[in-house]
């Protein structure tokens, strides 16, 4: 078996599929693809994000706020640990920095972050990071606020060797998603044979950055399959052995899922 560890199901493009979502989940179950970890991004999704999780016995879910969704309000701590009582909720976010998009909201941004970190740190519940051109601050921010034993993870990660050995240190994980097949990732690949396996997980961020041979299409979580593939003989690995290691480390990061 091997997991999704973070899709937006909810924004999934299902026309090729006349049964929808649910097609779409059986598509990637009969490649293998055991469990599905659906990520909110907003106040306004996450209803939908739940929603799917509850309609799916295989399917858990996320609350949180994306960076980029952060204006002049900033969510707080409180509200965020209510949202995580519910059921299914597995981990907080997506949340993190993201400087690539605006800079606008920096520092609603980082309040909003350190919110997500301290609800992780007081219900020991892990947390997804997005963190693109704001490296020092994401680390620095997980330093000074997180739980290292709940931990979290640095997802879609395109970032340096250094940071990846900074968030390693820090107890985070890395997760790869369809980019590390991409030709220009060659940076990227030097970070996959780096990462030891019993802290790497593999994902989509479906519907977004299909990996090759599907670049350019609307990715989907069965296509964490091809990750999966990639990522077993980058690291030089009977792919059987990948697969139970990615999957131990998604139930062990992600407890509650267990």
């Amino acid at each position: 078996m091997i997991v999704d560890s973070h899709c937006h199901l909810d924004r999934l493009k299902t026309e090729k599929y006349p049964g929808g979502l649910g097609q779409a989940l059986q598509e990637a179950r009969d490649r293998g693809v055991g469990r599905f970890l659906c990520v909110c991004i907003s106040q306004e999704n996450r209803s939908d994000v739940l929603s799917i999780a509850h309609a799916h016995e295989d399917v858990f879910a996320s609350v949180g706020i994306h960076p980029c969704d952060v204006s002049d309000s900033v969510i707080s701590e409180s509200l965020l640990s209510s949202w995580a009582g519910e059921e299914k909720v597995i981990a907080l976010g997506e949340t993190g920095l993201d400087y690539y998009h605006s800079t606008e909201h920096v520092e609603n941004q980082k309040h909003s972050f350190i919110n997500h970190l301290k609800a992780g740190k007081t219900l020991g519940l892990p947390v997804i990071v997005h963190t693109r051109n704001a490296r020092d601050d994401t680390i620095a921010l997980i330093k000074e606020h997180a739980c290292p034993e709940a931990a979290g993870v640095l997802h879609c990660f395109t970032e340096s060797l250094e940071m990846a050995r900074k968030a390693l240190d820090l107890g985070y994980y890395i997760s790869l998603s369809g980019i590390v097949t991409f030709k220009n990732a060659a940076e990227l690949r030097e970070v996959a044979k780096f990462v030891p396996i019993d802290r790497l997980l593999i994902e989509t961020d479906s519907p977004y950055l299909a990996p090759v041979p599907y670049r350019g299409k609307p990715n989907e979580p069965a296509y964490v399959r091809e990750v999966a593939d990639f990522l077993a003989n980058t690291k030089d690995m009977p792919l059987e052995a990948f697969e139970d290691a990615t999957t131990e480390n998604f139930f062990r990061l992600f407890n509650k899922a267990a």
